[in-house]
């Protein structure tokens, strides 16, 4: 079977990451290199086991992880739907299994808000896990002068953690912001519609969205 470690080991999957941060950096954006890709990865995948889905199911989440942002080597806009077709030709190759490509690419292609829905517990782990990077690793600006509005909220998060509580059924974000780089209420500005798409994934997995900032709870 097809595993992670096989995703992150192809030559092709490692260019056409490297290639779509590039591009995204040129543009302004934030970090989308293999550092995301494997915090996401490892995320969904801890989401899902924690939540006593199958090793398998997790390792599944976590290939989708990995691969739900390499599209953006074509282009930012509709980067969900075409990370989708260049995951799917390059797990084929790779030999996996036909019902395992279709869970998978249905997974990459619903993880951005503008138009996504978790409908399999491998959608909604991916979901999560790509909306609760936001930390001050993924700045890519130069200096302070280039910071817009995104590079100040995730500079200004030093630490972030998603906690699953799979006894009490609650999927917890707890967020540490700096609010001398920003004010919490700039979170919820750029921010808001991707907290409603996690609640929406969290709720499918059977669980209760929270959101700590700064220990306070927003739920």
């Amino acid at each position: 079977m097809v595993t992670l470690d096989d995703v992150r080991q192809d030559e092709e999957v490692a260019t056409l990451l490297d290639y779509a941060n590039q591009y995204l950096r040129a543009l302004g954006y934030t970090e989308h290199s293999t550092r995301h890709a494997t915090l996401v990865a490892e995320t969904a995948r801890t989401i899902l086991i924690q939540g006593n889905h199958s090793q398998r199911m997790g390792e599944l989440a976590a290939i989708a992880g990995y691969l739900h942002d390499i599209g953006n080597v074509i282009h930012r806009q509709n980067h969900a739907q075409s990370s989708s077709v260049i995951a799917l030709n390059l797990l084929s190759r790779l030999g996996m299994a036909w019902d395992e490509c279709a869970v998978i690419v249905n997974a990459i292609g619903n993880h951005e808000e503008e138009r996504g829905y978790a409908t399999t517990p491998v959608a909604a782990a991916i979901i999560i896990a790509d909306k609760a990077d936001v930390h001050r690793s993924r700045v890519q600006a130069e200096s302070f002068e280039d910071f817009d509005i995104h590079d100040r909220v995730n500079y200004a998060t030093t630490e972030r953690q998603v906690v699953v509580d799979a006894p009490g059924k609650v999927i917890s974000l707890e967020l540490t912001i700096d609010t001398g780089f920003a004010q919490v209420i700039e979170y919820f500005e750029i921010f808001l519609d991707r907290m409603v798409m996690v609640k929406q994934a969290a709720e499918f997995l059977g669980y209760h969205f929270r959101l700590v900032i700064n220990g306070t709870t927003f739920s």
